[in-house]
């Protein structure tokens, strides 16, 4: 499979869509915010991010398939389905705390094969390919390699759609394991940092498909294991997602086996 075009065409997607939000970001007082559930919002900017980038996909690769966050499910021929989330870390966005990015992800019959982020405020963007390697502003990246969660910080993120009580085990069990937990509300941007060695690890017990299937690309690129997503069901229902360099993989699937529901 020759990934090439598409690689190219989603990064320069990604820096046009990332530098469209951060107009909207420097001026966050102006944006008009709705609220989708509990911390879950969303804004005019996270609507007109995402159309933005629908349009270009639709104008170059116009039988393939869009998910997207903020405008639902295209359907297409091709095999290929573009995963979208306009602005990641929403709640960080409307706040203006930069912490935030622009992920987008491609996969091929339910698997992920090109996964770009992008964090416009940093400057940052990530790029993994499948059979490719993982990157940071075109610098190969890989995850950590401790040997323990007490070497470092564990990503942990939770939504409205499962128990809160679970992360709170999920965390006391990081602490008790000598690890510290690691939270910026944005989960594309933590699997990231996971990939780039930044952080051992990352657990969450669901995840929409477009917060992880880019990450989770780009850490198993980068040398790291993850628990692999359903291709059958994980772009339209999402995923567990259990992530970690190989010295501290283990150690935290055990966590979210004891802690979250299956």
């Amino acid at each position: 499979m020759i990934l090439s075009d598409r690689l190219e065409f989603t990064i320069e997607l990604a820096r046009r869509a990332g530098s469209f939000a951060k107009n909207h970001f420097d001026a966050f007082d102006s944006l008009v915010i709705e609220s989708k559930g509990h911390q879950d919002m969303v804004s005019n900017a996270d609507k007109d991010t995402e159309t933005l980038i629908r349009k270009a996909i639709e104008e170059r690769w116009p039988d393939d398939g869009i998910v997207g966050e903020e405008h639902g499910r295209k359907h297409g021929t091709s095999g290929f389905d573009w995963v979208i989330d306009p602005i990641d870390g929403t709640a960080n966005f409307v706040r203006g705390i930069p912490q935030w990015c622009v992920a987008i992800a491609v996969a091929h019959n339910g698997k992920a094969v090109i996964g770009v982020i992008n964090e416009p405020c940093s400057g940052e963007l990530f790029h993994a390919s499948k059979g490719g390697g993982a990157f940071c502003n075109g610098k190969p990246i890989s995850v950590s390699q401790a040997p323990s969660i007490g070497e470092g910080s564990v990503g942990t993120g939770f939504s409205g759609r499962v128990h809160g009580t679970n992360i709170v085990k999920v965390i006391e069990r990081i602490v008790d394991g000598g690890g510290v937990f690691f939270r910026n509300a944005s989960g594309a941007l933590m699997l990231a940092y996971v990939a780039g060695g930044r952080l051992l690890g990352y657990l969450e017990e669901h995840m929409n498909s477009w917060d992880c299937v880019a990450g989770l690309l780009m850490i198993e690129e980068a040398g790291g294991h993850i628990v692999e997503p359903d291709p059958a069901t994980a772009l339209d229902n999402g995923t567990v997602v259990i992530a970690g360099g190989p010295g501290v993989f283990a150690s935290i699937k055990q966590i979210a086996d004891d802690c979250f529901e299956r």
